[in-house]
């Protein structure tokens, strides 16, 4: 592949901008970029394309003009070496990358990590993300990381495109295991801080907005029926780590409040006439929740002298699908999960199926199937987008048949 250097303006009677140019077959594509040196054109010797050296023509500059464009032709050899090598592809996008680099056009950094770090420490100091927010983010720099590895992807964001996402997308199907849900999470997790990067200057590959996320999948989830509650509220535990797990829980799908609000709670927050007055914690532009405190909820409260007896999340989801178990809600449920256009279905027992979460959405689908109105729903639990909000909604069988069998009761 050859280069050369022209002039922007070769009929100029002033200064001229010089042109590096060289063309790119495989993508059809000639690659301009500016020296940012420039001369008169009678200065400029059109036949060899460079500054005149000698003669009463010469630019007072020539020597610097020379040894610029000398660099030029010094950086295009070096890139083009290491694709001959084989240690690099060699396209438009990444010589722009090397020369910009090079030339000092974008801001320097050592990596393509040290610019991730960057966005995730201004985002903080911004304090405009939260806790789950945060950790989100330190996940997917840890994914990439191992993407590098696994898939022996040096990252630069020259290289961010559809071969990056080709073979990131099979890294997270088949060697993560990843489900379109997750998957489609973190693509638009990635692209976020993409655009962050050419927004401010570190990086100018744009291929990164023809990635697609993957339309996210509604998959079966579970919910307690108002029986099995009351069972489960019952039902005696052996000991006092499973009775205090049973209580939070119950105290979940009496409120609707997300595992992490319940480290909120306190006798502060209890309004006169018997509420949770809380303030949203995963989104603090959010109004405050008034969130009505049924006799049992408020007896749990009583009983921890105001102050839940919380565990990490993870123990908590251990000590519920135990206590399920033991009370005999073992059925068996299916559910799927769905990669790209491949589906699998899965059979586990209704015990194991169930998280902190399900609480929350127990708490919804008891409220709906009694015929409370959306709107107030969503106030206790913080919902604005009613499409979010239905996710939470799961219909019950046994509603599902006693409503048709009341239809054609009448056959």
């Amino acid at each position: 592949m050859n280069y050369s250097f022209f002039l922007r303006k070769p009929k100029s009677k002033s200064e001229t901008s010089i042109l590096f140019s060289c063309f790119f077959n495989d993508e059809k594509k000639k690659f301009v970029y500016s020296t940012k040196k420039a001369i008169l054109p009678e200065h400029w010797d059109f036949k060899n394309k460079c500054p005149n050296r000698r003669g009463k023509l010469v630019s007072s500059n020539q020597k610097q003009i020379t040894k610029r464009l000398n660099d030029f032709a010094t950086e295009f050899q070096r890139i083009r070496s290491r694709s001959e090598l084989g240690e690099q592809n060699f396209d438009s996008i990444i010589l722009k990358e090397h020369f910009d680099q090079v030339f000092e056009r974008v801001k320097k950094v050592s990596s393509f990590f040290d610019v991730y770090d960057m966005f995730m420490e201004e985002k903080v100091k911004l304090k405009e993300w939260s806790k789950s927010t945060r950790k989100r983010y330190k996940n997917i720099k840890n994914l990439l990381l191992e993407f590098e590895e696994v898939k022996n992807y040096r990252l630069t964001f020259a290289k961010v495109n559809k071969k990056f996402f080709i073979e990131f997308t099979d890294y997270c199907y088949e060697y993560k295991d990843h489900y379109t849900n997750t998957f489609s999470r973190n693509v638009g997790l990635f692209k976020t801080f993409m655009f962050w990067s050419v927004k401010n200057g570190y990086a100018f590959n744009t291929a990164f907005e023809d990635f697609k996320k993957p339309q996210r999948v509604l998959t079966r989830q579970e919910a307690l029926t108002m029986d099995q509650v009351k069972i489960l509220h019952n039902f005696p535990c052996l000991t006092e780590a499973k009775s205090k797990a049973k209580d939070v829980f119950i105290f979940q799908c009496l409120t609707g409040l997300r595992y992490s609000e319940l480290e909120l709670v306190n006798k502060r927050i209890i309004t006169a006439d018997g509420c949770l007055f809380l303030k949203e914690d995963k989104d603090p532009t959010k109004p405050n929740r008034e969130i009505p405190l049924y006799e049992i909820a408020a007896d749990i409260l009583k009983k921890y002298n105001y102050q839940l007896p919380l565990t990490t999340n993870q123990e908590q989801n251990r000590a519920i699908k135990n206590i399920l178990r033991k009370i005999g809600l073992i059925h068996e449920v299916e559910f799927s999960r769905t990669k790209g256009v491949d589906q699998t279905r899965f059979i586990k027992p209704f015990c194991d199926r169930i998280s902190t979460h399900t609480a929350r959405r127990t708490f919804v689908t008891i409220l709906r199937d009694a015929g409370v109105a959306d709107k107030i729903i969503m106030s206790i639990t913080g919902h604005r987008d009613i499409k979010t909000f239905n996710m939470y909604h799961q219909i019950s069988s046994s509603n599902t048949v006693k409503t048709v069998n009341r239809v054609f009761a009448g056959l």
